[in-house]
């Protein structure tokens, strides 16, 4: 992979930063917290919301499908975006160390599509099936007057025992970071993806794709459940999902630093990305870039890590400080 003129996501139409500073004016307002049963758990890590109950943490994700909706509709194929939608809600909770189980889906429509409906609801059942969750309700609103096409969002509740969850703070010089392979370009960056691939066929297959490249840019965001035995059988410092942000998401984990020096390899999906004119810093503060998952770990826990993810692999380690993130010796971001 080779750099050429740079392009960002921002210039695509979805700035992050802009996103950060939105959140922040949104919940600078959130100021009020219930006491005593139900209180919110102060973890600022940004996967999930956390409420005390008694003996146990419940954790609360929410997160949806986004312009992937926009390929599903080009190729006339809803079947998998339900998959996705429960993907990024339960893979948010693994992060934390949560058991995800129960679901609710949001579906916003211009109009109401039976057969479409039908092939979204397939997804969500399967996804449903491969994390182990109940989908216990949900809300379809018909809205011509603000909706283009449709939207498919959900929210997902998990629940660990207290003092389970895991939050970063033990994360120490030295750890191990052990990478699980994406299943593709998962739900995130399909605005910049979009933009870039037009002059491209979706009914054809490049490269050293597998298939078509729709069906490419369709497959299913994979779900993590490997890690709750992960957790369960392992000592784990730290958990990270590679959403939007990309690499970035390891900020939320710990002040120190990031070496990854044998990054896995990114599918044949990003490698044409990074061709039509996005710098590698850029694809990997975008997209996942071939590790849907991380794990941080003592080094003694790489055996029985591996032997539970069998297509995990070690790709770097755990140094200095100040936030530093460096992909094969090249620095992504650094924060003072």
């Amino acid at each position: 992979m080779t750099d050429r003129r740079p392009l960002t996501y921002a210039e695509s139409g979805v700035d992050i930063l802009a996103e950060e500073s939105a959140v922040k004016a949104l919940t600078k307002h959130f100021t009020y917290k219930r006491k005593g049963f139900g209180s919110p758990m102060d973890v600022n890590m940004g996967y999930a919301g956390l409420l005390t109950l008694g003996n146990y943490i419940i954790g609360i994700t929410t997160d949806g499908v986004g312009s992937k909706v926009l390929v599903a509709s080009e190729m006339d194929n809803w079947q998998t975006i339900g998959i996705d939608c429960i993907a990024m809600n339960v893979n948010d909770l693994y992060a934390m160390g949560l058991e995800p189980v129960a679901f609710v889906d949001y579906l916003a429509m211009e109009s109401v599509e039976p057969s479409i409906v039908d092939q979204i609801g397939m997804g969500l059942e399967n996804g449903a099936r491969m994390a182990n969750i109940s989908i216990v309700g949900g809300e379809t609103a018909s809205l011509p007057e603000i909706i283009r096409g449709f939207d498919l969002a959900g929210a997902c509740i998990g629940i660990t025992k207290k003092g389970a969850v895991i939050t970063g703070e033990k994360i120490t010089d030295g750890d191990i970071i052990i990478g699980i392979p994406s299943s593709g370009i998962h739900s995130n960056g399909l605005t910049l993806a979009r933009k870039l691939l037009t002059k491209y066929s979706y009914y054809k297959q490049y490269e050293t794709m597998e298939r078509i490249l729709g069906d490419e840019l369709l497959v299913p965001t994979r779900i993590y459940s490997e890690v709750l035995s992960i957790v369960k059988n392992c000592e784990i410092h730290g958990l990270a999902h590679i959403t939007g942000g990309g690499i970035l998401n390891l900020r939320r984990l710990t002040h120190l630093g990031f070496d990854i020096y044998d990054p896995l390899e990114p599918q044949a999906i990003f490698k044409m990305i990074h061709s039509e004119g996005v710098d590698i810093e850029e694809m990997y503060k975008t997209f996942n870039m071939g590790m849907g998952f991380a794990i941080i770990a003592p080094e003694s826990e790489i055996g029985k890590i591996e032997q539970v993810s069998s297509d995990a692999k070690v790709v770097g380690k755990i140094h200095g400080s100040g936030i530093k993130i460096k992909i094969n010796g090249r620095y992504v971001e650094i924060v003072k």
